[in-house]
């Protein structure tokens, strides 16, 4: 199993619309190394830290786990969709999502300036590739961030 960090900006996905909807296709990854992470290396099983990015105070949030393996992003074909790909075709599809199933909201959020603070993340992703919205965690990190979120 591994530990990932997916990002998303609170207005357009956040984890209230994940309790509430209980299960979703993970979908608009448009970045190729993300993309690949997904198709690849994300499995059934891998437990994911909900991030917030792009909000006032970005923050992990919550706790989801991987229930469904790579699949076609089908909003690359609907012209409509804000996620739409006119280079992709359903023969040669580029992009995939993942599900997701929801498991916790946490009662105290880790806040991106307590990571940047603490030595012990200095080298997640989210410090150093902070653009990228599918990051590894290593297994010691995730675990230091599920006891801070659930000391609360």
């Amino acid at each position: 199993m591994q530990h990932w960090l997916f990002k998303t900006e609170p207005e357009t996905y956040s984890i209230a619309d994940l309790k509430r909807e209980g299960r979703c296709g993970w979908d608009g990854i448009r970045n190729y190394q993300a993309r690949n992470r997904l198709r690849d290396e994300v499995a059934v099983g891998d437990q994911v830290l909900i991030y917030h990015s792009s909000c006032a105070e970005p923050a992990v949030v919550g706790l989801a786990e991987v229930c469904g393996a790579a699949r076609t992003d089908p909003y690359q074909f609907d012209p409509d969709a804000r996620y739409y790909d006119p280079r992709s075709t359903p023969d040669q599809p580029r992009w995939v999502l993942v599900d997701l199933l929801f498991k916790e909201v946490f009662a105290t959020p880790l806040t991106l300036k307590a990571i940047k603070a603490d030595a012990l993340f200095a080298d997640m992703e989210l410090v150093s590739k902070s653009r990228l919205s599918i990051q590894k965690v290593a297994p010691a990190q995730f675990d230091a961030i599920l006891n801070r979120c659930r000391a609360g």
